[in-house]
């Protein structure tokens, strides 16, 4: 890790009823590092994201941003406050899109900016239209989500996210619903944003791009962290027998 510690998760368990999906996890992320999470599936990554982008509330421990307690078990109101006024510099990009279909791709990515920045709409449009263009989809603008394709359809979800101008964005699975032609789409966008310095954690199975992109590489079993470190180190010498056992399916 290197830098300043954004946000991070410190000693972060969730369960849902008997079940313990993460088991004391901490992970620091650091100003304009790309985290790359894998792990088998079930092993608790998406919820480990759910925790920090706010939308779980962990079991036990805390989630920080910028020295400040904004996730916590039992949040008292100074909590409350402090995760109000983090929530939109927290960005998040879903597996499955989960834009407006009733809306074009341009309402759909000045909606937040208009309502929770509080941009007026000559701003807004300005913002989406910029943000459009670096994704490639400004003639989309006018166009309804169910006329995209796949790919299309989670780039105009990548320039939502931008549009409110994150500190960090959380990608839950990305490219997962994609097939390989639209998922390179994706992913070059996703480099693009890397190369520009954005703080990123990105659940994904696209070994490759942790490889290739990720700063760091955290593998995670059972809830846990196994092991993490810089990408060559972790696929090219991995410590743990779990983490072998894993990029063994990925090996040609």
């Amino acid at each position: 890790m290197r830098g300043n510690v954004l946000i991070s998760a410190e000693g972060v368990s969730k369960r849902f009823g008997s079940t313990e999906v993460l088991k004391g996890v901490t992970l620091p992320v650091a100003e304009r590092e790309v985290v790359c999470v894998v792990g088998p599936s079930g092993s608790g990554k998406t919820t480990l994201l759910r925790c920090l982008a706010l939308l779980e509330t962990p079991s036990d421990g805390v989630v920080v941003m910028r020295g400040q307690t904004i996730a916590a078990p039992q949040p008292d109101a100074a909590v409350r406050k402090a995760a109000r006024a983090v929530r939109p510099d927290i960005g998040m990009v879903f597996q499955h899109f989960n834009l407006s279909p009733h809306m074009t791709v341009l309402q759909n990515v000045i909606e937040a900016p208009q309502r929770v920045r509080g941009l007026s709409r000559a701003e807004a449009v300005a913002r989406a239209e910029a943000l459009l263009a670096k994704v490639g989809l400004l003639e989309k603008r006018d166009a309804y989500p169910g006329r995209l394709s796949g790919g299309q359809q989670q780039r105009v979800a990548i320039a939502r996210a931008l549009a409110m101008e994150p500190k960090v964005i959380l990608f839950d699975e990305a490219t997962s619903a994609l097939d390989p032609e639209l998922r390179r789409e994706v992913l070059l966008v996703m480099r693009a944003l890397a190369e520009e310095g954005t703080t990123m954690l990105v659940v994904t199975h696209e070994m490759g791009f942790a490889r290739n992109v990720g700063s760091r590489v955290v593998f995670m079993d059972h809830g846990e962290i196994v092991e993490q470190g810089p990408p060559k180190d972790f696929f090219d010498t991995p410590r743990t027998d779990r983490a072998r056992r894993f990029l063994q399916q990925f090996e040609d």
